[in-house]
């Protein structure tokens, strides 16, 4: 158990991932040594069958020797691919490995992270660095992985070939090879910079499509959706133009990369031809000069793969920096866990603006675990602002405690581990369903699927529970994205839940179902439900009612003798059918 504790907490280096893998590597290096050990068939049987047609044409050889060639040749070539065929497969597994591994731990931080930590570092940011960046870091872990045997052997191979056949010859040919290394280290920094620009802007555009969709209603109410257009509009420009930048630089070189690796095909060619007349530094013939050929032609074209690999590290090294503060695995961090339950209790509660003006005054009541709280209103009373309080998102008057302890002495993350958060707008990665649920934790997604009364209509999706769902899940109906987000606050269910408005996109019958189901999920937890849907209310245990900067706490049934207008609006929608969508 210490040791597993002591791995964790290394999930923020590179060497972890790699450490993790260590039986796909082991089976990537075998399958990578007979590949890039047999791909020397090819250079030798091209050249040995040039040499046997020229015999055979001279009258020197049978045809039997040829088809031998040909029969071995083809072997030869069979196990080279059926080799490389292995380690493609084992590499990719590698990719897909460290990328779920990656985005788990990252998960798992954000988890944990409170809503201001979230909101500062910016929800299009976040979503830029779980999805890009985490892809970027696998890709480049591939890649290098990929071509420490494609390129890294094979040249070493192709190079002692080389060597054998003439030292002279292949050392003066190897020199251009080296130079577009070079070329290729000196672009780190604009690649760097350029990838670096590029992963801001992305993650800007992703924060300015969130702000348009989230509040498209309250722009065009106030006249602002031509101001906020031209300004989205701006942000897509600049992150065009990033993006170009970035990839210009990794298409634009590597032909040039090439090119130098095969410059010293001229001195092959000159010098080569002289060996062939017998007045060069060896004596060849034609079998050993389509050889050489044929090697350094390899050898050019793996050294170009190699410069460009520097192009793709230093590419992953940006994604690197940008997401390493949030690979700390919490799991090994007990101030981040959940708390137990406790009572929670409010007593003179208040918040004002700025300027003075009230929001809210007085707000006292108190929860033991397993009870459910409604907070109702009219329109702009306060009623998100009260639930965001408990997050210590905004000052307030008063006192909160949580089991005794008020809430402003706490650390953010003790109260991150108390309060878990569910807001108007589910906030959803470009992910599958089940990472957009577990965040990383290792249990049973149906479970909570279920809780939410979504497990079947996510068993009719084209990949089940691995369907990504698209980004702020825009493949999703409205009552399914809130009943995923949904799912996923109760898979990482915390002692006290605030859920603005859960059940708005769904229809009465699956409301109802679900609220039953997270009665009975949520036994010891307080929930706090944020709704203007009220005929659920009579089955909660305190109703807190909001209006003109004063709260009302108490049961259904004293909220009703004391508040007119909430019996007003109770009645009214108690005597209306029911309306809404079918969640879906």
């Amino acid at each position: 158990m210490e040791k597993t504790t002591k791995e964790n907490a290394m999930t923020d280096r590179i060497s972890y991932y790699f450490k993790r893998e260590w039986k796909v590597l082991f089976i990537i290096t075998v399958s990578g040594i007979l590949y890039n050990l047999g791909i020397l068939a090819g250079p030798l049987f091209e050249g040995k069958m040039t040499g046997c047609l020229v015999d055979i044409l001279g009258g020197k050889a049978a045809v039997s020797r040829m088809i031998m060639l040909v029969i071995s040749y083809v072997i030869a070539i069979a196990v080279v691919q059926i080799s490389r065929y292995v380690k493609r497969f084992y590499v990719r597994r590698f990719s897909n490995n460290v990328n779920r591994r990656m985005k788990g731990v990252l998960y798992r931080s954000l988890v944990h992270k409170s809503r201001a930590e979230l909101e500062q570092e910016g929800a299009g940011d976040v979503m830029t660095k779980a999805i890009l960046d985490v892809d970027d870091c696998a890709e480049g872990m591939r890649k290098f992985t990929t071509e420490i045997f494609d390129t890294g052997i094979a040249l070493a191979a192709y190079a002692g070939m080389l060597l054998y056949y003439d030292w002279r010859l292949a050392l003066i040919s190897m020199i251009f090879p080296p130079v577009s290394y070079v070329i290729a280290e000196k672009m780190k920094t604009v690649v760097q910079r350029t990838g670096a620009a590029f992963k801001k802007q992305a993650g800007a555009l992703s924060m300015a499509t969130l702000d348009r969709a989230s509040n498209a209603v309250t722009y065009r109410i106030y006249g602002c959706e031509q101001e906020r257009k031209a300004a989205y509009e701006e942000r897509l420009s600049a992150y065009e133009k990033s993006a170009v930048r970035a990839n210009i630089w990794g298409t634009a070189f590597p032909p040039v990369y090439r090119v130098i690796s095969m410059a010293g095909t001229i001195f092959i060619l000159y010098y080569g031809s002289k060996n062939i007349l017998g007045t060069g530094w060896k004596s060849w013939d034609v079998a050993a000069f389509t050889t050489f050929l044929a090697c350094f032609t390899k050898l050019s074209e793996k050294s170009s793969h190699a410069a460009k690999l520097f192009n793709a590290v230093h590419k992953a090294q940006v994604s690197w920096k940008r997401i390493k503060p949030l690979l700390k695995d919490t799991q090994c961090d007990d101030k981040t866990a959940a708390a137990g339950p406790g009572e929670l209790a409010a007593a003179g509660l208040g918040f004002s603006y700025p300027d003075g003006t009230a929001i809210y005054q007085d707000v006292t009541f108190s929860a033991e675990p397993g009870q459910i709280i409604g907070i109702t209103g009219a329109v702009a009373s306060g009623k998100s602002t009260l639930g965001k309080t408990f997050l210590c998102e905004y000052p307030y008057e008063g006192r909160i405690t949580f089991a005794g302890r008020e809430l402003r002495e706490m650390e953010p993350d003790q109260r991150a581990g108390i309060f878990g958060y569910l807001g108007h707008d589910p906030e959803l990665f470009n992910d599958s369903v089940r990472n957009n649920v577990l965040m990383g934790d290792d249990d049973d997604v149906w479970k909570f699927l279920c809780a939410v009364c979504l497990d079947g209509e996510v068993k009719e999706m084209e990949q089940g529970c691995d369907t990504v769902v698209g980004s702020t899940g825009v493949r999703l109906s409205g009552g399914q994205a809130q009943r995923l987000a949904l799912a996923r606050t109760l898979c990482h269910r915390r002692p006290v839940l605030i859920l603005d408005d859960p059940f708005s996109a769904l229809d009465r019958d699956t409301e109802n179902q679900v609220f039953q189901n997270l009665r009975s999920f949520a036994g010891d937890s307080i929930v706090i439900i944020i709704s203007h849907r009220l005929y659920l209310f009579p089955e909660l245990d305190q109703v807190i009612w909001m209006e003109n900067g004063r709260a009302v706490a108490g049961t259904h049934d004293e909220i009703m003798k004391k508040c007119d207008e909430y019996a007003r609006l109770y009645n009214t929608q108690a005597d209306k059918s029911p309306k809404g969508g079918n969640g879906r």
